[in-house]
């Protein structure tokens, strides 16, 4: 047997949202695209790169509550005014993708 980083393929991949967390008032007071495009947000991240997480508009089309453009930006700009997330590099239409960093304020496991 090897002794080498052995990968267990039985375990499907999530996303941990702490139930100190969820039960916050900080969470509570998020509107639900927020909620919405935290998740999804906080799903691309690996552990290592916090900082680097790009999440594309297109990738959240075709989810009930969050599937216009309009809404999805909404959504960012609240997570970002209220410390939850912070976007490390500006991207846009024509430009790069926007990068974010999950603040971890809110989320022990972040910190």
């Amino acid at each position: 047997m090897s002794r080498g980083r052995r990968r267990n393929k039985g375990y499907k991949s999530f996303v941990m949202l702490p139930r100190k967390m969820l039960r916050s008032d900080a969470w509570k007071e998020l509107s639900t695209a927020a909620k919405l495009f935290y998740i999804h947000l906080k799903g691309k991240y690996n552990g290592h790169n916090n900082g680097e997480i790009r999440l594309y508009y297109s990738e959240l089309k075709g989810i009930k509550g969050i599937s216009s453009p309009s809404t999805i930006s909404t959504a960012n700009k609240e997570l970002e005014e209220k410390g939850w997330i912070k976007r490390t590099k500006l991207g846009g239409l024509y430009r790069t993708i926007n990068e974010y960093k999950l603040t971890g304020n809110f989320d022990e496991y972040l910190q």
